[in-house]
C-alpha cells in the first residue's frame, strides 16, 4: 500500500491546517480559527510565518489573512471587490473611483488601481494581483451594498460615480 505525501513543501501539520480551512470553505482566516492545532501562540505564529514564506497565505490586514487554495498551481487571484472587502472588515470604507464607474457602466475602461476610501488607511498596497490605492477621506460618500460571489462590498454610489465619466 503506498502512502500519499503533502504537496513538496508543506509539512503534514501545514497540510492539516490548510486542509482545514478549505474544508471549511474559510479562505478568510483569522489566527483563533487555527488556535485549536496549536499548543501555544509562539508556535502558532511560527506556523502562520512559514506559511507566509511559502505562499501559502497573504496577510489582508492586521488581523486577517487569505489562504491560497490547494489547487493554485502558480498563484491565485480574488476579485479585488472582495479584497477590499475584508481588508476593512465590512465596515467604514467604499470602493470608488475609476472602479465604481466601471461597475456602473459608465465608463469601459477597465482600472488598473482599485481606489478605495475611508477615513483612516492611505497609500497604495498589492495584494493577490491588485493594486489598491487607499484615499482618506473626511466624509464618507454615498454608498451602495452590492454582492459578487455572495459576498457583500460597499461601492460608491451610480450618482457619485457620475464624477469619473469622462
Amino acid at each position: 500500500m503506498e502512502v500519499k505525501k503533502s504537496p513538496k513543501g508543506l509539512s503534514d501539520k501545514e497540510m492539516e491546517i490548510v486542509s482545514y480551512l478549505e474544508l471549511e470553505g474559510k479562505r478568510f482566516f483569522i489566527k483563533a480559527d487555527v488556535s485549536k492545532f496549536f499548543k501555544s501562540v509562539n508556535e502558532l505564529n511560527v506556523y502562520i510565518y512559514r506559511l507566509k514564506e511559502k505562499k501559502r497565505i497573504v496577510r489582508i490586514n492586521k488581523r486577517k489573512y487569505y489562504l491560497i487554495p490547494i489547487q493554485a498551481y502558480r498563484g491565485w487571484v480574488e476579485h479585488p471587490f472582495i479584497v477590499a472587502d475584508e481588508m476593512f472588515n465590512g465596515k467604514k470604507y467604499y470602493i470608488g473611483g475609476k472602479a465604481a464607474a466601471n461597475y456602473w457602466g459608465i465608463i469601459d475602461q477597465l482600472p488598473g488601481v482599485i481606489d478605495v476610501f475611508s477615513r483612516k488607511k492611505q497609500g497604495r498596497m498589492k495584494i493577490l494581483g491588485s493594486v489598491f490605492k487607499f484615499r482618506r477621506v473626511r466624509k464618507m460618500g454615498r454608498t451602495a451594498k452590492r454582492k459578487i460571489k455572495d459576498h457583500g462590498f460597499l461601492i460608491a454610489s451610480k450618482e457619485e460615480s457620475e464624477k469619473w465619466k469622462e
